[in-house]
C-alpha cells in the first residue's frame, strides 16, 4: 500500500464508536430550519438560561421571527453582513438565528477588540450594520465609520428582576472602563435600541429562500499570513453539515435531553457551532454564561445537571487543582471535551486522578467550521487529537508540495469534507494557497503539522505558521509585531509562544530599541503602547531587549531561534 492509499484506506473507521456511520446524513436547509424543526418537535422545553432566566423554544423563535422581521424592515436583506458585537447572552441567539433568516449573515466579533481591530473588521466584511451590548459602544464610536443601523442592547435585558444588578456588576468589573450610552445619547446618535424592535415588531419574517450550498452564513475571523484577521466563508451547508457530522460521531448525546453548559464565547468558532449551535439544532438545552465565572459554573452544573462541558486547556489546567471542582460528579457527564489548543499530558492524567474522568480531545479549525477530528468517546488516546469525523477524510503531505507522506511520518495535514469553508473572503490569493487540488479532489491545507498513526489516530507536532495560543485565544506573531514596529523607539522586533500549562502559552515579544531610546524607554511604556492597539490576550507578557536579533539567510527575524531560546529558559 502506497502513502496516498494508506490515508485514503481511512483506518480510523475501524475505531468508530459503535453505530457511528462513515458517511453523516445531511440535510438539505439552512440553518434557521434546523432550529425550526427542534421549536415544533420541543416548544415548551428550556432552550436558553440565563443566570435564572429560562427562555422555552417557542418563545426563542417568536423572539427570532420578531428581530427578523424588524432586520428586515431596517433594510437588512439577502446578501447583507451583520456585526455581532456582544457577550454571550440570549440577543447573541435571537440576533444569529435572526440574520440568517433574511438571507443575511454574519460576522461575528471578539468583545474585547479595540476600536482599530473592530474597524478592520467591519469594513473588511462590508457590515453596515452592528448590533452590540451597550457597554461596547464606545469602540463602535471611535472607528469613526458611518453605519446604516447600530442596534444596542443591555446585558440586563434577559436577566431576572434579582440579578439584574448583579448581572450589570460582574460585567462591569471586566469592562468597568467603557462607558454605556445614555438614553438621550442614543436617540440623538440615532441609535436603536434591541428590546424596542423585539416589543414594536410582529413575528412575521420575509419569507427568503436560501440556498444551502451557496449562500453564506457566516464570515468568522481568523488570522492571515499578513498579520491582518481573514474571513472564512462558511455556508449553511457547511455549518448544517458540521451539526449532521458531530450528532452521528456522538450517539450517546440523545436529541432534546442533554443539558449543556455554554460559557466559551459565542464569537470564536468553538463556543459558536460546537456549543450554541449545535446544541440548539439537537433541542438541548444550553445554559449561558457572560464570563467564565468558575464557581457560578460549578453550581450551574450541579444545580441543572449538565450532561455536557465544553473547555479549553488552560480551563482544565485550572478546574484540576481548584477546591471547589469536587462538587460536581464529572464521571455523570456524557461528554468532556476540549479543543482550540494542545491539552498537555500532564492535565490529561491530573484530571483523570481527580476526576475519575477523561477529557476528549478534538481538532478543528475556523476554516472547517469548528471540527474535523474527535476522540472516540469509547477509545481514547493519550498524546491524540483523535479520528476524522464521519464524512471527513484527511491526508498528511509534504509541507512544500502535494506528495503524500508515509504513515507515522510528520507533514502538513490537509482536509477534504462537507464542513471545508468555501474560501476566504475577498482573498483570492489566499484561498488558491489553501483551497488545493489533487487528483480532482479539493482539500484544505490546514498549516499545521501532523502525523497519522497506524490506526488512523492523528498526533499535532508543531504550527506551519506562528500562531500562539493564549487561554485558547489566537494570537498571530507578525500582527504583535507590526504594533510594535508602529512604535517610533523601535527598530526590530520578533514574537514568540513560551508553553506555559497554564495558560497554553504567553506571548514574548523581542525587542531592539533605536540608539537615542535604549535605556529609555520601559518594558511597562511598550507594553502600555500595545494595550491602546492590540486586544488583552495579544500584549506581550514579557519584554526583553536585545542589541540585535537573529535572521534567516533571506534576512528575516528568526523566529524559530528565538522561540527555542525562550523555551530553553
Amino acid at each position: 500500500m502506497n502513502a496516498k492509499e494508506a490515508y485514503m484506506s481511512k483506518p480510523w473507521l475501524k475505531y468508530y464508536p459503535e453505530g457511528v456511520p462513515e458517511e453523516a446524513e445531511i440535510p438539505d436547509c439552512s440553518v434557521p430550519d434546523l432550529l425550526d424543526q427542534m421549536v415544533e418537535k420541543y416548544g415548551p422545553k428550556t432552550a436558553l438560561i440565563f443566570y435564572g432566566k429560562k427562555i422555552s423554544y417557542k418563545k426563542l423563535k417568536e423572539l427570532v421571527d420578531r428581530f427578523a422581521t424588524a432586520l428586515a424592515d431596517l433594510g437588512v436583506g439577502r446578501g447583507d453582513t451583520v456585526a455581532l458585537f456582544l457577550l454571550n447572552c440570549p440577543q447573541y441567539v435571537i440576533s444569529y438565528f435572526a440574520v440568517l433568516k433574511i438571507g443575511a449573515k454574519v460576522t461575528p466579533v471578539s468583545p474585547v477588540y479595540t476600536s482599530k481591530e473592530l474597524k478592520h473588521q467591519l469594513e473588511d466584511s462590508d457590515a453596515e450594520t452592528i448590533i452590540c451590548q451597550d457597554l461596547l459602544y464606545d469602540n463602535v464610536e471611535k472607528t469613526g465609520l458611518t453605519l446604516k443601523n447600530v442596534i444596542v442592547t443591555n446585558i440586563a435585558e434577559y436577566l431576572p428582576a434579582l440579578k439584574k444588578m448583579l448581572g450589570k456588576s460582574a460585567v462591569g468589573k471586566v469592562y468597568g472602563e467603557m462607558h454605556v450610552p445614555t438614553p438621550k445619547f442614543m436617540e440623538e446618535a440615532g441609535l436603536i435600541q434591541f428590546q424596542d424592535l423585539i416589543k414594536n415588531y410582529p413575528p412575521n419574517p420575509p419569507l427568503v429562500k436560501i440556498d444551502p450550498k451557496e449562500d453564506v452564513a457566516a464570515l468568522p475571523y481568523t488570522g492571515g499570513t499578513t498579520g491582518l484577521p481573514k474571513a472564512a466563508i462558511l455556508t449553511h451547508y457547511n455549518i448544517v453539515a458540521l451539526q449532521a457530522q458531530t450528532t452521528s460521531f456522538w450517539p450517546i448525546f440523545e436529541e432534546g435531553k442533554e443539558v449543556v453548559i455554554a460559557f466559551l464565547p459565542f464569537f470564536h468558532i468553538y463556543g459558536q457551532v460546537v456549543v450554541m449551535l449545535n446544541g440548539l439544532v439537537q433541542g438541548s438545552t444550553l445554559v449561558l454564561f457572560t464570563t467564565p465565572d468558575i464557581d457560578d459554573i460549578l453550581s450551574a452544573m450541579v444545580r441543572y445537571k449538565a450532561s455536557g462541558f465544553y473547555g479549553v486547556p488552560f480551563m482544565f489546567e485550572y478546574l484540576k487543582e481548584y477546591e471547589k471542582t469536587d462538587r460536581v460528579n464529572w464521571k455523570a457527564l456524557k461528554l468532556i471535551a476540549c479543543g482550540a489548543d494542545t491539552l498537555h499530558e500532564t492535565t490529561v492524567n491530573d484530571w483523570e486522578r481527580r476526576t475519575g474522568s477523561k477529557i476528549l480531545e478534538g481538532y478543528g479549525m475556523t476554516e472547517t467550521t469548528a471540527v474535523s477530528h474527535s476522540t472516540p468517546y469509547d477509545r481514547p488516546k493519550t498524546g491524540s487529537f483523535g479520528v476524522p469525523i464521519p464524512s471527513v477524510t484527511a491526508a498528511i503531505v509534504n509541507i512544500d508540495s502535494t506528495e503524500f507522506v508515509p504513515v507515522n511520518e510528520e507533514g502538513e495535514m490537509i482536509l477534504n469534507g462537507p464542513n471545508i469553508m468555501k474560501g476566504y473572503w475577498k482573498r483570492p490569493e489566499e484561498t488558491e494557497e489553501s483551497i488545493i487540488e489533487i487528483d480532482g479532489k479539493k482539500w484544505l491545507r490546514t498549516g499545521d503539522l501532523v502525523r497519522m498513526d497506524e490506526e488512523g489516530y492523528f498526533h499535532f507536532f508543531d504550527r506551519k505558521r506562528d500562531l500562539i495560543k493564549f487561554k485558547g485565544y489566537s494570537v498571530f506573531a507578525r500582527h504583535v509585531e507590526e504594533v510594535l514596529f508602529s512604535h517610533p523607539q523601535i527598530k526590530a522586533a520578533g514574537v514568540v509562544g513560551v508553553p506555559d500549562p497554564r495558560v497554553g502559552q504567553f506571548v514574548k515579544a523581542y525587542v531592539v530599541l533605536q540608539g537615542e531610546a535604549r535605556g529609555k524607554v520601559s518594558e511597562e511604556e511598550i507594553m502600555s503602547f500595545c494595550r491602546e492597539k492590540l486586544a488583552h490576550y495579544k500584549v506581550p507578557s514579557i519584554i526583553e531587549f536585545r542589541g540585535e536579533l537573529p535572521k534567516t539567510d533571506v534576512g528575516k527575524v528568526s523566529r524559530r531561534e528565538l522561540r527555542e531560546e525562550a523555551e530553553e529558559i
